[in-house]
C-alpha cells in the first residue's frame, strides 16, 4: 500500500485528503507545519508527499529543500494559491514533481499523484538481472539464453557512462526494465528519473511537457511551467515510443542533445540543463528516416548506444525460466502456493509465439493463476487464457469454420474494417484511427466489466494504471464517479482505485 504525507496548516484540508485518499486505497499521514513534515520523512520515508507552499515556520520550498536532502527521488507535489505560483515554479525547477493551483479538481488531484507515486516507484524500485524464479521482491529482467546475456553485457558497459541509449524491440519485449536497468546502475541512481511517454501525450501538449513554457507563450499560457527535461536536471529522462515523437519536436530535442541547453515555450534564452536521455521505440526508425518521418541527425545522436531485445519467440530457451519467475511472483502477491505447471502446460508455452512477447506471457500467467482451483495449471488453462482454445484455433481463413458465433463475429469484423478502410480513401492515418476506435470500445468494455474500476480493468487489460488512465484521456471517455468533492470543486472521473 502506497504511504502519502499530506503538509498543510489547514486542518479541513488535510482531513479531507486522508479521507479521500484513503478511500482510494492509500495509507495517509499528515502534518501541520514543514518542519514536522520534513521530520516524518526522515523517520519513515513515504513514496508521495503532498505540500503547501505557505505555512507557518519554515515554507514549503525550505521543507522540499530539506526532504530532498533525505532523499533526492522522493516525488514532491506542491501545492498553491495563485499569488505564489512564482514560489512553487522554483520548487519544480529544483526538482519538485509538480505543482497543483488551489481550488483543484478530484481527478485532477489523483492523476497528478498516481504519475507522481509511478515515477517514484520508477525511481526506487530495483530491477534484478537474470534472477531465478524465488528471487527478490522487485521485478526483474529473466533470461539466460544467449541474447539475454549480450543484454546483461551492454547494460554493464553503458550505465556507467553518460551515453545516449536507444533500446528497440516489439511491444512487450521489456525495453521499460532495461531503461530502468541502465539508471539504476549509473552514477545518476539517486537523482531524478523520468518518463515520458511520447504516444501517451497529445501532440499539442508533448512539447510543453518536454520543455515547458512561459506566461502568454500560446493561449491559455497564463503562468511559468517547467518542463520534465528541465526538472530532471542532473537526473536521467526516457522517452519512450520516441518513434512516435513529432518532427517539429525532434529539433528540440537534437538542440538538447547537442548543446545541453532547452528553450521553454515563449522564452527569451537557452537554458542549460545536464541530464541523460535514454529513448526507447518498437518503430522501424531506418524506415522512418527514409520517409521523412524521423530525423536523420537525432536518429545518429540518439544511437551512441544501441540495445535490441530480441521478441519471446526468438529466445524460447528462456520461457521456463519466466514462467517460473511469474508464477512465484504472482501467487506471493496473491498469498496463495504456487500451482505449479503440467509438462503439458510447459509445452504449450514454449511452443506458442507471444505476439505479446512477455508482456503477453505475464498476462496469460495471472489470468490462470487467478481461476487455478489448486491443482497444477493444465495446457487448457492456458489456452483458454491465451484465446486459442481448440474451437478458436479451428476458425479459417474466413473466420466462419468451427467457431460458431465467434466466426460470424470476425467476419462481421472484417467487412467492417474493409468498408472503413475503403471510406479511407488511402488516409496516412486510417490505420491509427481504427486502432483508437476497437481500444476506446475494448477499454470502455473492460471499465463496464469491473463497474468503472480502473486498477481492475488495467488488470484485466495487462496495462498499467498510468497507461490506462492515459488511453482513458485520449479516447475521450467519461466515467462517473459517486465520490463527494471535499475541496469545492465540481468532479468528474472514475470510482476506480
Amino acid at each position: 500500500m502506497a504511504q502519502i504525507l499530506i503538509v498543510d496548516d489547514d486542518h479541513q484540508l488535510r482531513q479531507s485528503f486522508e479521507r479521500l485518499l484513503s478511500a482510494e486505497g492509500y495509507a495517509v499521514r499528515t502534518a501541520s507545519t514543514g518542519e514536522a513534515g520534513v521530520e516524518m520523512v526522515r523517520e519513515s520515508l513515504p513514496d508521495l508527499v503532498v505540500m503547501d507552499v505557505r505555512m507557518p515556520g519554515i515554507s514549503g520550498l525550505e521543507a522540499y529543500a530539506a526532504m530532498r536532502e533525505i532523499e533526492p527521488r522522493l516525488p514532491v507535489i506542491i501545492m498553491t494559491a495563485h499569488g505564489t505560483t512564482e514560489t512553487a515554479i522554483e520548487a519544480t525547477r529544483m526538482g519538485a514533481f509538480d505543482y497543483v493551483l488551489k481550488p483543484f479538481d478530484i481527478p485532477d488531484i489523483l492523476k497528478l499523484i498516481e504519475k507522481g507515486l509511478s515515477a517514484g516507484r520508477f525511481m526506487r524500485s530495483k530491477v534484478e538481472m537474470d534472477a531465478p524464479a524465488e528471487g527478490g521482491e522487485g521485478e526483474a529482467i529473466v533470461g539466460g539464453g544467449p541474447a539475454m546475456q549480450e543484454i546483461y553485457k551492454a547494460i554493464g558497459r553503458a550505465a556507467p557512462t553518460d551515453a545516449t541509449v536507444l533500446i528497440r524491440g516489439e511491444s512487450g519485449t521489456g525495453k521499460e526494465l532495461v531503461a530502468r536497468a541502465v539508471y539504476q546502475y549509473s552514477a545518476r541512481a539517486g537523482k531524478p528519473f523520468l518518463v515520458i511517454n511520447c504516444v501517451a501525450i497529445p501532440e499539442t501538449l508533448l512539447e510543453s511537457e518536454l520543455f515547458g513554457y512561459e506566461r502568454g507563450a500560446f493561449t491559455g499560457a497564463s503562468g511559468r511551467k517547467v518542463g520534465k527535461i528541465e526538472q530532471a536536471n542532473r537526473g536521467t529522462v526516457f522517452l519512450d515510443e520516441i518513434g512516435d515523437m513529432p518532427v517539429s519536436i525532434q529539433a528540440k530535442l537534437l538542440r538538447l542533445l547537442q548543446e545541453k541547453h532547452v528553450e521553454r515555450l515563449g522564452g527569451a534564452g537557452p537554458i542549460p540543463v545536464d541530464v541523460r536521455i535514454i529513448a526507447a521505440t518498437n518503430r522501424d526508425l531506418e524506415q522512418a528516416v527514409a520517409k521523412g518521418a524521423f530525423r536523420e541527425d537525432l536518429y545518429y545522436r540518439l544511437k551512441v548506444v544501441t540495445m535490441s531485445l530480441p521478441p519471446l519467440r526468438e529466445r524460447r530457451e528462456d520461457i521456463p525460466l519466466l514462467a517460473r519467475h511469474f508464477l512465484c511472483r504472482f501467487s506471493r502477491e496473491a498469498g496463495a502456493p504456487d500451482p505449479g505447471l503440467t509438462p503439458q502446460a510447459m509445452a504449450f508455452l514454449t511452443g506458442h509465439d507471444w505476439p505479446g512477447n512477455v508482456r503477453e506471457l505475464a498476462n496469460v500467467l495471472q489470468k490462470t493463476l487467478i481461476f487455478s482451483r489448486g491443482g497444477p495449471i493444465a495446457a487448457e488453462d492456458l489456452q483458454k487464457a491465451a484465446g486459442t482454445t481448440p474451437s478458436a484455433a479451428m476458425a479459417g481463413p474466413t473466420g466462419t469454420a468451427g467457431a460458431g458465433g465467434d466466426g460470424t463475429a470476425l467476419e462481421f469484423l472484417r467487412r467492417f474494417v474493409r468498408q472503413e478502410l475503403v471510406a479511407a480513401r488511402d488516409d496516412e492515418g486510417a490505420f491509427e484511427s481504427l486502432m483508437d476506435r476497437f481500444g476506446a470500445v475494448v477499454i470502455a468494455e473492460a471499465l463496464a466489466m469491473t463497474g468503472g474500476n480502473r486498477t481492475r480493468a488495467a488488470r484485466l487489460l495487462g496495462l498499467s494504471r498510468p497507461t490506462l488512465l492515459a488511453r482513458i484521456e485520449k479516447y475521450g471517455l467519461k466515467i462517473e464517479t459517486s465520490v463527494t468533492a471535499p475541496f469545492g470543486a465540481a468532479e468528474s472521473g472514475g470510482p476506480g482505485r
